[in-house]
């Protein structure tokens, strides 16, 4: 296993992320899966060097936090031995006010999480999307008193505007608090808009890049054909797809499948090596619900592509409208 720091900060991670939001109640979605079956996916990551794992509170509102604590207490025999991550902002209940970026909802968020997780502290905790309802300042002081009280090591934010995110390490900077290290963003080879603008900024401010989706859903992995018929159980129940790619990005596809059959290699290993070697890439966050996802995320880390490689990979891209930040 490989591990890099995140941005131009002391935390280590592994150069796989094991993204959690798949595992906690199986009434939600047909795909997810329960503590008892996602056990040994777990522990096949924990077996291959995984050292970082990443949730949020509203992944099947808490479940998805339990069963990642439940796990990681089962599978590692130290709290030091691996890097916890889960995100704030939207909302676990009906109750008026739960939702967003304020003092009061951070504060009372963070004590849930650690709660459910079954942990006195998580390593780095992220805000899942930009409070348009709360002063900047009011939620990077939050931040900071989390980081403060020793509840949270390191801060990372998910999914806004570049100015938006330019804006939060301004305002921390000129206050004197702390900053994001990370920013987990949509981004892979059949969406590249954040290379336009964040990537950019993150690369400047020593920000990791976290991508999620690495694989578009399954798009570069070929559980989808055209016309948007999937083969797995996600790819059939999964509407947000719709929404996310068209059919201009089986091009895409198309390309990734010609270059993973010249190197003899699956389809998601050669987007995920190509992801890996983005400038400002850190690690990409990989959802998995079967071994062979597991697999492929491990075996992408010894892949190295070529110029030529990258080139044929890229060339069918075309712009997409920029979604994701709201």
């Amino acid at each position: 296993m490989q591990h890099a720091h995140v941005g131009t900060s002391g935390l280590v991670v592994s150069r796989i992320v094991l993204g959690m939001m798949s595992f906690g109640d199986t009434s939600r979605r047909a795909w997810h899966l329960d503590a008892d079956q996602a056990r040994p996916l777990v522990r096949r990551a924990v077996e291959a060097g995984v050292t970082a794992y990443d949730t949020a509170d509203m992944y099947d509102r808490g479940a998805s936090e339990e069963v990642t604590g439940r796990l990681l207490r089962e599978l590692f025999a130290r709290r030091e031995d691996y890097v916890l991550a889960t995100k704030v902002y939207y909302p676990m209940s009906d109750t008026p006010g739960d939702r967003g970026l304020s003092r009061r909802r951070i504060l009372a968020s963070i004590d849930g999480s650690l709660k459910r997780l079954g942990t006195d502290h998580v390593d780095l905790y992220q805000v899942h999307r930009w409070d348009h309802d709360t002063p900047i300042e009011e939620t990077m002081d939050a931040l900071d008193t989390v980081v403060r009280s020793g509840k949270a090591r390191y801060l990372g934010a998910s999914s806004m505007y570049a100015w938006q995110f330019a804006k939060a390490q301004q305002v921390a900077a000129e206050h004197g608090w702390h900053r994001f290290v990370s920013m987990q963003s949509h981004y892979n080879l059949a969406y590249r808009e954040e290379e336009r603008e964040m990537v950019p900024l993150c690369l400047d401010q020593g920000v990791g890049v976290m991508p999620y989706s690495p694989l578009a859903r399954g798009l570069l992995a070929g559980t989808r054909s055209r016309g948007r018929g999937g083969v797995s159980r996600r790819s059939t129940d999964d509407p947000a797809v719709e929404q996310l790619y068209s059919e201009a990005d089986f091009d895409v596809v198309d390309a990734v499948v010609d270059v993973a059959r010249g190197l003899g290699r699956p389809p998601a290993q050669v987007a995920l090596a190509w992801l890996r070697d983005r400038p400002g890439v850190t690690a990409p966050v990989v959802g998995v619900t079967r071994e062979i996802h597991l697999d492929d995320a491990v075996a992408s880390l010894d892949l190295n592509l070529g110029p030529e490689e990258q080139k044929r990979l890229e060339a069918p891209y075309v712009p997409h409208q920029v979604v994701g930040p709201e």
